[in-house]
């Protein structure tokens, strides 16, 4: 798998979110390729419903995956407008294409001020994907 990391996206640190800003409030979200390898490939995917309300830090699907099976965590707060179909239906395409055919949902973000001040973009998305890299392969969840 292609473990790029572009800088124009906002990454949330903890959960391997990827976040692509399409307007002040749109938000655009997916997982980016380090946490699909240690996740694996995908079976399943739940997402919450069009219009719920996600809280930043919560659940707001849920991952099945050959290596694990976990919840998928909110990077933002907000209400989501959007859902994948595709994805849901394949989640495999999330594995094969997790910038593109791959994203998960977009939500109406509730305040893109404060809550993005702790994901990671531009220059600084760099060292910080080599750093997780050289950590995810030191524990073995990746080659």
């Amino acid at each position: 798998m292609d473990l790029t990391f572009p800088k124009h996206l906002y990454y949330e640190p903890e959960h391997h979110v990827w976040c692509l800003l399409e307007s002040d409030q749109k938000i655009r979200l997916g997982i980016d390729p380090l946490g699909i390898s240690s996740l694996g490939e995908l079976a399943y995917l739940s997402l919450n419903p069009i219009e719920s309300q996600i809280r930043k830090g919560q659940a707001m699907g849920v991952l099945e995956a050959a290596k694990m099976t976990g919840e998928l965590i909110a990077p933002l707060s907000g209400s989501i407008t959007e859902r994948n179909q595709e994805a849901l239906e394949d989640p495999y395409q999330v594995n094969q294409d997790p910038y593109g055919k791959g994203w998960l949902c977009v939500i109406a973000c509730e305040d893109w001020e404060t809550e993005s001040k702790h994901l990671i973009t531009g220059e600084a998305v760099e060292a910080w994907s080599e750093k997780e890299m050289e950590r995810y392969r030191s524990q073995g969840w990746i080659d």
